[in-house]
C-alpha cells in the first residue's frame, strides 16, 4: 500500500514538471482511481452519458465517466444544440457600441433573430436606430464562453456528486475494462462491473463529397465560420439544416436549401409542414426539392455543386461561397472494440440493446444516440437514467411515443405523438382541432401571430395522439401536450385547463376546444 501511494506521488510530481500541468494532474487522478472496479462506467460525457453518469452516483453507485472531447456536454454543448442556439442571439450594435453582457445568456438562433427583428420590424414598434451592424467576431467569443462555462459546470456536477472523470479515447479491452488513451499521454485501464456506451452520433458523410470544414462544412464548421458567406447552399432540409440556414439567412446569406426528399423535415406533420416552408420562404430562404448532388468542384474561390433531378434528367449548376452538408447523423459506435467482445449492431452500426438498454453481452449497455430511436439530447437523457435505474435494480421507463421534437427556427416548431398521416394510416377514426395565431390576444399584442396549433385526438375516445405547434416558442408550450399524452388526457381535459391570459399557450387550450367542441375565438 505504501509503495503504491509512493508511486502515485511521484507520477504527480513528474506531472507537474509537464506542460498543461493541472490537465495532467487530473488525468492522473482519474488514472489513480481507475486502478479500482467501477460499479458503473460510462463511456462518453454527452448529454446521455454525464445525466447516467450523475444519476448512478446518486443512486450509490461507484461511478467512472470517460470522455474523449476533453470537455463534457458532448456534440449538442460543445458543437450542437447549444451553442447553435448561443449564437442566434446575436448583439445588435448601433454605431458599434458593445455592451458587454448584454444577452449573454441567449441562445445564436434567438441572437439572429433578434438582429432581424431590429432590422425589420422595430421600426413598427417605434424603436428606431441607425447603422444597426452584426459583431460577428463578439458573437463567437460569446458563444465560446458560454459553452465553457456550461461544460465546467457539467464538471462541477461530477466533483459534487462524486463521479469519477476520465479524459480520453475508451474502447473496450473486454466486457468489464476499457482501455484509454489519455488525452495528456499515456493510457489506463478502467474496470467497470457495467459499462454504458454512451458515444452519441457524428456527422453523416455524403458520397463524393468530402468536408473540409472551409468550404465545404458541417454543423459543427457552420458554428465557427469567419465571416457571413453571401451565398450559403445547405444540403439537407431536415432538424438542423433548417436551423443553421435560418441564422444565416437573417445575418444576411443567400440561402438554398437543396433536398432529395419531395418534403422539408419528412417527420412533420404534413399540414403543419406546408405552413413551416411558406413561412421559410417568407423569410427568403430558397428550396431546391427532389434535388441531388452529383458533383462538387471547390478548385475556384467558392464551391460549384451540379446539382440534378432526383428522378433524373438536366444538370444544373448552383454556386456557394459555403456548402453546409446537413444529410442526418450516424452512430458513433467505430473504433470501440465492440467487435472483439461480440456486441451486435444493426446495418447502420447501431447497437442493438433490449428493454432494459443491455446488449447482447452480459453487463455491457447503450443509451442514446449510439441505438436505435430518435437522436434527439432529451431522449438520450431518458436512456440514461432508465438504464442506471435498471443497473441498479429499478424499474426505468422511456416512453418514445411521447419524446417532443422541436426545430428552433422562428417561429419554431414542435411536436409530440402521431401526425395525422400516421393516424390515418393506422386505420384510426380521429378529429383535428386547429387554431391560427392570428387569433391568439398575446401574440397579436406582440406582433408575432405567425403559426398555428394543431391536435389530432381519437374520434371516440377524445384522447389526444398528437400535437403540432409553430409559435414563438413553441418548444416551450409543447410540454404541456407531452404531458397529456403521457398521462392519457382527451382534449376536453385540456380544454378545460384554465390558462393564463393573455399567453400564447391558450392557442393549445382553443385548440383542444375546438377538437372536442367549438373554440370560443374563432
Amino acid at each position: 500500500m505504501a509503495l503504491a501511494m509512493l508511486a502515485r506521488r511521484r507520477a504527480a510530481e513528474a506531472a507537474l514538471r509537464r506542460p498543461q500541468a493541472a490537465a495532467a494532474v487530473h488525468a492522473w487522478r482519474a488514472y489513480a482511481a481507475a486502478g479500482e472496479e467501477s460499479d458503473v462506467v460510462v463511456v462518453g460525457g454527452g448529454p446521455g452519458g454525464y445525466v447516467a453518469a450523475i444519476k448512478a452516483a446518486q443512486l450509490g453507485l461507484k461511478t467512472t465517466c470517460i470522455e474523449k472531447r476533453g470537455t463534457l456536454g458532448g456534440t449538442c454543448l460543445n458543437v450542437g444544440c447549444i451553442p447553435s442556439k448561443l449564437c442566434s442571439r446575436m448583439r445588435v450594435l448601433p454605431i458599434k457600441v458593445d455592451v458587454p453582457g448584454v444577452l449573454d445568456n441567449f441562445a445564436l438562433l434567438h441572437s439572429s433573430h433578434m438582429y432581424h427583428e431590429a432590422k425589420s420590424a422595430f421600426a413598427h414598434h417605434g424603436v428606431k436606430f441607425s447603422n444597426l451592424e452584426v459583431d460577428l467576431p463578439a458573437m463567437m467569443a460569446q458563444k465560446d464562453k458560454a459553452v465553457a462555462g456550461l461544460t465546467k459546470g457539467i464538471e462541477g456536477l461530477f466533483k459534487k456528486n462524486k463521479v469519477t472523470y476520465v479524459k480520453g479515447f475508451g474502447k473496450f479491452a473486454s466486457p468489464s475494462e476499457v482501455s484509454v488513451d489519455l488525452i495528456d499521454g499515456g493510457s489506463t485501464v478502467v474496470k467497470g462491473k457495467n459499462i454504458i456506451i454512451a458515444t452519441g452520433s457524428d456527422v453523416k458523410s455524403l458520397p463524393g463529397i468530402t468536408i473540409d470544414e472551409k468550404k465545404i462544412v458541417s454543423s459543427t464548421g457552420a458554428l465557427c465560420l469567419s465571416e457571413i458567406p453571401k451565398k450559403l447552399v445547405v444540403i439537407g432540409a431536415g432538424y438542423i439544416g433548417l436551423e443553421m440556414g435560418s441564422v444565416w439567412n437573417r445575418l444576411g446569406s443567400e440561402v438554398t436549401v437543396v433536398e432529395f426528399a419531395p418534403d422539408i423535415v419528412p417527420s412533420m406533420d404534413g399540414e403543419v409542414r406546408k405552413q413551416f416552408q411558406r413561412m421559410l420562404e417568407k423569410q427568403k430562404m430558397k428550396f431546391m426539392l427532389k434535388t441531388k448532388v452529383v458533383g462538387v468542384d471547390t478548385s475556384g474561390d467558392g464551391v460549384k455543386l451540379t446539382l440534378e433531378p432526383a428522378a433524373g434528367g438536366e444538370q444544373s449548376i448552383l454556386e456557394a461561397d459555403i456548402v453546409l452538408v446537413s444529410a442526418g447523423r450516424t452512430p458513433y459506435t467505430a473504433g470501440l472494440g465492440l467487435d472483439a467482445i461480440g456486441v451486435e449492431t444493426d446495418k447502420a452500426g447501431r447497437i442493438l440493446v433490449d428493454k432494459r438498454f443491455m446488449t447482447n453481452v452480459k453487463g455491457v449497455y447503450a443509451i442514446g444516440d449510439a441505438i436505435p430511436g430518435p437522436m434527439l439530447a432529451h431522449k438520450a437523457e431518458e436512456d440514461g437514467v432508465a438504464c442506471v435505474e435498471f443497473i441498479a435494480g429499478k424499474e426505468g421507463h422511456v416512453d418514445y411515443d411521447t419524446v417532443p421534437g422541436v426545430v428552433y427556427t422562428h417561429p419554431e416548431v414542435a411536436s409530440v405523438g402521431k401526425t395525422e398521416e400516421q393516424v390515418k394510416a393506422e386505420g384510426i377514426a380521429y378529429r383535428v382541432g386547429k387554431f391560427p395565431l392570428l387569433a391568439n390576444s398575446r401574440a397579436k399584442a406582440i406582433d408575432d401571430a405567425e403559426g398555428i396549433v394543431k391536435v389530432v385526438a381519437d374520434k371516440e375516445t377524445d384522447k389526444i395522439l398528437g400535437v403540432h405547434i409553430m409559435a414563438p416558442n413553441a418548444g416551450e408550450i409543447i410540454h404541456e401536450a407531452v404531458l397529456a399524452l403521457q398521462y392519457g388526457a382527451s382534449s376536453e381535459d385540456v380544454a378545460r385547463t384554465c390558462h393564463a391570459h393573455p399567453t400564447v399557450s391558450e392557442a393549445l387550450k382553443e385548440a383542444c376546444l375546438q377538437t372536442f367542441s367549438k373554440a370560443i375565438h374563432i
